[in-house]
């Protein structure tokens, strides 16, 4: 049964082969989710039609709920605490019932911290009840789309008619929910040499994971011996400090030092993670920037948003050192978590090398509470 069109069975293998499988329906998901076109999962049976509160048209707000269902909006428990609501249910997901007076600003309020405007205090008693599969797997699709985690969320009574009706993606909850935490599969798609400053003989090798996202690199910087452990870093993309020289976090002087050490040791890795902003992405990194401006700590301003404190999949790293037949590492990191993941992936890590550099007046505490809160190891 096709996993986004379950009213389609056909015995044609040649049909099968052409049909989408899971991880490519759900790849369709998050772009329809990101263009704020809903999409239907099913689920405990119930079915449900879903779209992020930060890519909802008023249009489409009104036309979902002119189905005549009561709609809910599904936030994260961090994002709940935010707002000052109590008694929260004991649950990483929840669902709140829309009250009737409340319309798209007060969604876009409840969802968004630059819009504010919304505490508990100014709100109507709200009901408020653990998220089930479908509200997990909303949560988890806006992760994955980088979008804010708040999604509205209407039942709806018969699903598949619906789907081809509206011409909507559709697809199981519980199937979206183990796509999404397995580990990807990082395949090669180029490499090429690349001389640089730091280091003449220097290589690129790109990688693109299964799920048709964004690649991944893996920089060789000298000619490192793979006999021996091989000094690694992690690196994850940091655009504000790598290519913008941003005072407010240690990033680029990081990923400087790194590769100097790993020229001075004429061989190294440089594996430079596209997970902008600990897995959140640019435009929710800026929003939490924000947030640390009004007096908020890096940990506190990622939960004001709703999303936890790393969503960053270091597997990726391993996958990428497989791939590159390293199996042994010295790693440069101040990150403890950085160095149980490998080893919980089947790398030895033989040595953590600290990467102690970048502390600036302005950063000063972002680092603490990246020692505090995060466990790095910075003295």
């Amino acid at each position: 049964m096709n996993a986004l069109r379950p009213a389609r069975v056909t015995d044609d293998p040649v049909l099968s082969i052409l049909a989408p499988n899971a991880l490519e329906c759900l790849t369709r998901l998050r772009g329809d989710l990101r263009l704020g076109l809903p999409v239907i999962l099913t689920g405990d049976g119930a079915a449900c039609f879903v779209v992020p509160v930060e890519t909802l048209s008023s249009e489409r707000h009104t036309a979902l709920l002119s189905e005549g269902a009561i709609g809910e909006v599904v936030l994260t428990r961090h994002r709940a605490a935010m707002l000052g609501l109590h008694g929260l249910p004991d649950a990483e997901v929840l669902s709140i019932a829309l009250p009737a007076q409340a319309g798209i600003d007060w969604l876009l309020r409840l969802a968004d911290p630059a819009l504010s405007g919304v505490q508990a205090a100014a709100m109507p008693q709200l009901r408020i009840s653990a998220g089930k599969t479908i509200h997990r797997a909303a949560i988890a699709l806006a992760k994955s789309a980088q979008l804010l985690p708040a999604t509205l969320v209407v039942p709806v009574e018969d699903a598949v008619n619906a789907a081809m009706r509206h011409g909507l993606s559709i697809m199981d909850a519980n199937l979206i929910l183990s796509e999404l935490t397995r580990a990807r599969v990082q395949y090669p798609v180029a490499s090429a040499r690349l001389p640089m400053t730091v280091h003449e003989a220097g290589q690129v090798h790109v990688y693109r994971p299964d799920d048709g996202g964004i690649e991944h690199y893996a920089i060789e910087i000298g000619s490192p011996d793979r006999s021996r452990p091989v000094l690694v870093r992690l690196h994850s993309a940091c655009f504000t400090g790598d290519v913008l020289g941003s005072l407010k976090c240690d990033c680029g002087p990081q990923l400087n030092a790194a590769t100097a050490a790993m020229a001075a040791a004429e061989g190294g890795i440089l594996l430079y993670l596209n997970q902008e902003g600990r897995g959140i992405g640019l435009a929710n990194k800026m929003r939490a920037y924000a947030l640390q401006d009004q007096g908020l700590d890096t940990v506190e301003a990622n939960h004001h948003l709703g999303f936890d404190d790393d969503e960053r999949d270091f597997r990726i790293g391993s996958a990428l050192l497989a791939r590159l037949g390293i199996a042994s590492v010295r790693l440069l990191t101040n990150n403890p978590a950085k160095v149980a993941m490998l080893q919980a992936q089947g790398i030895t890590v033989s040595e953590r090398v600290p990467l102690r550099v970048g502390q600036t007046a302005q950063n000063a505490h972002y680092l603490s509470t990246k020692a505090a809160k995060s466990g790095h190891l910075l003295k």
